[in-house]
């Protein structure tokens, strides 16, 4: 699996916003970089956009990632050089010079069958690495790496126990290691899909996970969407960083 350090070490930064050149009818300078979780829309086979959580619809004019097989709603992270603002009916055309597969699923329901192989392990995750943006959950969460597979994380309804009746969306993080650990740490950024939940009449989403440091916790989020990637997470050691290790 690719290392995510080298994006981060850019993505780190580039989030303060310097990419917006003097006149919107210049282009940008050459070797200039930008970085983001987007989201890829496919236009038709192998043509592509993406949904930045920063900077909007980028269009990849030129690219440096060769036999990238695009799906519909799958998160990456991406590092590109910005090119034109405004470009066409796109934010910013670009050329992506990598781009990094996140886990993405979408919301499951918890039934008294599947609770077992869903799981409930502990999970280790920092203050402010949960996040809502473009209509995804996303997090990052330390984890110690398998052995022999990757892990199962999933965002669920619970159907077994009734939510209580507050206006909330109530999920829950879930986590099965399948007690496959190397003792090696590393970082894992995963995204969920929320648009298949209704938020029509809803304050926001509640979400309960079980913390390897604080126990079963709960979470508020008060809005369904977000502008950008939080500061704080960005605040890690992203040499350790790689993604492919949950599925």
């Amino acid at each position: 699996m690719k290392k995510l350090n080298c994006f981060f070490l850019v993505l780190l930064l580039v989030l303060i916003p310097t990419l917006q050149s003097c006149d919107e009818s210049d282009g940008y300078s050459i070797g200039q970089r930008g970085g983001s979780w987007a989201t890829v829309r496919v236009v038709s086979g192998d043509t592509y956009y993406l949904e930045s959580d920063n900077y909007g619809s980028l269009w990849p004019a030129a690219t440096n990632v060769y036999g990238f097989k695009p799906v519909d709603g799958k998160r990456m992270l991406v590092v590109f050089n910005p090119l034109y603002d405004n470009y066409g009916e796109y934010d910013m055309a670009i050329k992506v010079e990598n781009l990094f597969p996140v886990t993405t699923k979408q919301v499951e329901d918890l039934t008294s069958e599947n609770e077992e192989e869903i799981g409930n392990d502990p999970v280790s995750i920092l203050k402010g690495d949960i996040w809502i943006a473009n209509g995804y959950l996303n997090l990052i969460f330390e984890q110690n790496r398998p052995v022999y597979g990757p892990h199962r994380v999933s965002l669920v309804r619970n159907t077994i126990e009734e939510a209580e009746d507050d206006g909330y969306i109530h999920l829950e993080y879930r986590y099965n290691t399948h007690n496959d650990l190397s003792g090696w740490f590393g970082y894992e950024p995963v995204s969920f899909n929320l648009n298949s939940l209704d938020f029509e009449g809803k304050k926001g989403l509640k979400l309960k996970l079980n913390s390897s440091v604080n126990g079963k916790i709960e979470l508020t989020f008060n809005v369904k969407e977000t502008t950008s990637v939080p500061k704080i997470a960005l605040n890690l050691d992203y040499n350790t960083l790689e993604a492919g290790k949950t599925e």
